[in-house]
């Protein structure tokens, strides 16, 4: 009788102390590094994770009410202000290192600039870059380009459309633009200009074959030299789609609906239809700067509507 005495009670000293350590230890608040990788036929594909800005689509998209934004925003469990990603995309094609967009470096808040840590944390330092495409020069793009005073990517050539270099990196622009958008400019030069000095920067107009199994498609509307970047290798397809869509929630189910950051809204919806059209046609791959991390996946028609699947989380072969 008093050896289970004396075993109930050193057992529930047991679940005491569990129990207490349990409670005792603090919150961790982080997340794994943020990277995924996938294989594109012999072509690399690392997705790269930036960070999160919240966003209000009520206010920021247009051709849209902003009661039926609230409601389609509803339906997918979201809510304003709404944590919207910010990714970039690094492949490697056996001979070259290319990164598709930099994130925002310095030029976002504590929540952002994670591009460079993601990167070695992925397996690569900044100085194995060879390339560095641009989809446009907003400063979610740019900003990554410079660590401090410093070219984060020191032996990269940086690429991007004319059109867009013409319009941000124009001091006259920058002059007589409106208060709110000065920033934009000054973020792009303060990116792109070290680059354009060290004769790193090359644009160029239009579609364009960069490297093999890369090439540039213009798909200007979001900015004036907005590209988009096509990845093929061993029959298989990735095609990049920089700012092309913004809230998933919404702009699946209705191509239509533009935001506030476009330069020509119905350029850029134009652009948006023929890209989701084709994806969903063909069936091959898209990645986006801001769908949920990774942000890569397939598109599939629904009525006059679009669902994106995205790619499971699985081992690289």
């Amino acid at each position: 009788m008093n050896r289970i005495k004396h075993w109930l009670l050193a057992a529930a000293g047991s679940l005491l102390f569990v129990g207490t350590a349990q409670a005792a230890a603090p919150f961790a608040k982080t997340q794994a590094p943020g990277f995924y990788r996938m294989m594109l036929g012999d072509f690399e594909v690392t997705a790269l994770f930036d960070g999160a800005i919240d966003l209000k689509p009520t206010e920021l998209l247009t051709n849209v009410k902003a009661p039926a934004v609230t409601k389609m925003l509803a339906q997918n469990f979201e809510k304003e202000p709404l944590p919207t990603s910010v990714n970039a995309f690094l492949v490697n094609t056996g001979s070259k290192l290319v990164l598709i967009d930099t994130g925002t470096g310095a030029l976002g808040g504590p929540t952002l600039g994670g591009i460079v840590n993601n990167l070695k944390a992925s397996g690569y330092q900044p100085d194995q870059v060879d390339e560095i495409y641009i989809t446009h020069m907003h400063f979610d793009h740019v900003g990554g380009l410079m660590a401090g005073e410093t070219m984060a990517f020191p032996n990269a050539v940086v690429r991007a459309d004319q059109h867009d270099a013409d319009y941000w990196l124009s001091k006259e622009n920058l002059d007589k633009a409106p208060e709110a958008m000065k920033g934009f400019f000054k973020g792009a030069q303060a990116s792109l200009n070290p680059y354009v000095a060290a004769n790193k920067f090359k644009p160029f107009d239009g579609d364009t074959d960069l490297v093999p199994g890369v090439k540039a498609v213009a798909a200007h509307g979001h900015t004036a030299g907005h590209s988009i970047y096509v990845v093929e290798s061993k029959g298989q397809k990735l095609v990049l789609w920089g700012d092309l869509m913004h809230v998933a929630a919404v702009q699946f189910q209705h191509p239509e609906v533009t935001i506030q950051f476009d330069s020509d809204s119905k350029a850029a919806m134009a652009e948006r239809k023929k890209a989701f059209a084709d994806a969903a046609k063909q069936g091959y791959l898209v990645g986006l700067a801001h769908l949920p991390f990774p942000g890569i996946g397939h598109l599939r028609s629904d009525g006059k509507a679009y669902r994106f699947v995205p790619v499971d989380y699985a081992p690289v072969k």
